[in-house]
């Protein structure tokens, strides 16, 4: 079977539109959470979220075909587009039929859909875009890169709320290992700040209401934490079998030595009190990675900031390790970015990689009282060294959907 590698990575994030201005801007303790400017929300609940700023499309698209491309397909061609740099790879130097396209989006075209929707009440049907569809259809970000890199392997698109990109890199990783595939693009893109979105998660209290301070909105396991911060933006992985990414002399950043799924099989929204849904999908990750509990120093957590997530995970991640977690470091990204949704796993995912080149863990910000019921070290007194091979990266969705993957140092 075929060992998966990671040769490259790009990213649009509430921190920065590059890889690196990302990891800085962690290592800073620096927010990308603020008041919203894309729209007027004075008559919603919430006024903030984690925001794609300066945002340039014209590298990858001109004016006119930014207006037919939605958002969320624009984030996630720049970061494949910076990805492929990063990896120093031509896309016609590889056999198109064994080079693919995974690529997640848990809501696709959300602002797209809004915005159409009010031309149609107030227009008319005639009024509706002809790109109307290919904008909104969550598959369209796969299909474009494809389309542009003509890559013929294998090719579509996960929808599994939080957890698609995660799950798009376990597709990926499973289409190499299997052989069917040298090297494949995984991650996934969201476009969800939008009017809809901010009214649709704020109708199900899902999102934290701190309109007063929105930077310190976002506290993963804080004991006063009151919901998630929306984000938005995307992330994408270059992923290679090792033979092949060896055989072009390509730089290795990491391996994905294991990848672990599960079901919570309980509620449509609620992870489930014990946590063993998702201390199955992590056992499983340790399984697939054929390594011991010892052997893992960081796990970059799903950790939301929501009352119940964080503490049924950690709660997990504990009973998971047996208790044996002195060795053990965990943080949350989400608290500097908000949560990007489909896109939430892949960005974390580069964050892992960064974490396992540094050999540094960045801090979980707004941590003012940690919660007495979560048993780990969320690296909530700042940045920190740390030595280790292994690490691990959690993301959870809406309906049950667990998804871990296992990076290793090369």
């Amino acid at each position: 079977m075929e060992e998966v590698v990671v040769t490259g990575m790009g990213c649009v994030t509430p921190l920065g539109n590059t890889v690196t201005e990302l990891w800085e801007s962690l290592l800073a303790e620096k927010s990308g959470v603020s008041n919203i400017a894309r729209f007027d929300t004075s008559a919603y609940d919430v006024h903030f979220a984690g925001e794609i700023k300066e945002f340039d499309p014209s590298p990858y698209f001109t004016p006119r075909d930014a207006k037919r491309y939605s958002r969320n397909i624009q984030y996630v061609v720049h970061s494949a587009m910076n990805a492929l740099e990063q990896a120093a790879l031509d896309p016609k130097s590889v056999d198109p039929t064994r080079a693919g396209v995974i690529l997640a989006s848990g809501m696709g075209g959300m602002e797209v859909y809004y915005n159409t929707s009010v031309t149609l009440a107030n227009r008319g049907p005639s009024r509706v875009s002809p790109f109307f569809i290919p904008m909104v259809i969550s598959n369209m970000g796969a299909g474009e890169v494809s389309i542009r890199l003509g890559w013929m392997g294998p090719s579509f698109t996960p929808v599994s709320a939080c957890a698609s990109s995660n799950h798009s890199i376990i597709s990926a990783v499973d289409q190499i290992r299997l052989g069917r595939a040298d090297v494949m693009i995984a991650g996934g893109t969201e476009e969800a700040v939008c009017p809809v979105g901010i009214a649709g998660f704020s109708s199900m209290r899902a999102i934290s209401t701190r309109n007063d301070d929105p930077e310190k909105a976002s506290r993963p396991f804080d004991k006063n934490r009151d919901g998630f911060v929306l984000g938005e933006g995307a992330g994408v992985l270059i992923l290679e079998s090792k033979s092949h990414a060896e055989k072009r002399g390509a730089k290795i950043l990491a391996r994905i030595a294991g990848v672990g799924m599960s079901a919570d099989a309980y509620h449509i929204s609620a992870p489930r009190d014990d946590g063993e849904g998702v201390k199955l999908s992590i056992e499983n990750a340790l399984k697939d990675a054929r390594i011991s509990i010892d052997k893992v120093g960081y796990i970059n957590t799903h950790g939301t900031s929501t009352p119940l997530g964080d503490v049924a995970e950690c709660s997990a991640i504990y009973k998971a390790f047996e208790g044996k977690v002195d060795h053990l470091k965990v943080n949350a990204t989400k608290s500097m970015t908000g949560h990007m949704l489909g896109a939430a796993s892949a960005v974390e995912g580069i964050v892992t990689v960064q974490s396992i080149l540094n050999q540094k863990i960045h801090a979980t910000k707004n941590v003012f009282e940690k919660d007495e019921r979560i048993l780990l070290d969320v690296c909530e007194n700042g940045a920190s060294n740390h030595s280790f091979d292994y690490a691990m990266s959690n993301s959870f969705g809406f309906g049950g959907h667990n998804s871990v993957v296992v990076f290793a140092k090369n």
